[in-house]
């Protein structure tokens, strides 16, 4: 599962790890990284998706994570997904 891809080298990490390293992600985001994959990897950097949602509402703005969710499009299930992380 593409989820678990590294998790057990992630949960080795300190938190002020993990912060940097979804941070860069979050700038790949702005440079053109799919939503779904930022989405993907923070969860499993962070651990849960509890914590990533937090870490990524840290680094972007709501009015940024409300443009993310819209750039999904009229797939309803990666919107419902990308909205769990970030909304």
């Amino acid at each position: 599962m593409i989820g678990d891809i590294g998790a057990e080298v992630y949960q080795s990490w300190s938190e002020e790890r993990r912060r940097d390293e979804i941070g860069k992600l979050v700038q790949g985001y702005r440079a053109g990284l799919p939503v779904v994959i930022l989405c993907t990897m923070a969860d499993s950097i962070a651990g849960s998706q509890e914590m990533a949602r937090e870490y990524l509402a840290s680094f972007m703005t709501y009015k940024e994570r409300q443009k993310a969710v819209k750039s999904t499009g009229k797939n309803g299930e990666l919107r419902a997904t990308v909205s769990s992380f970030l909304l």
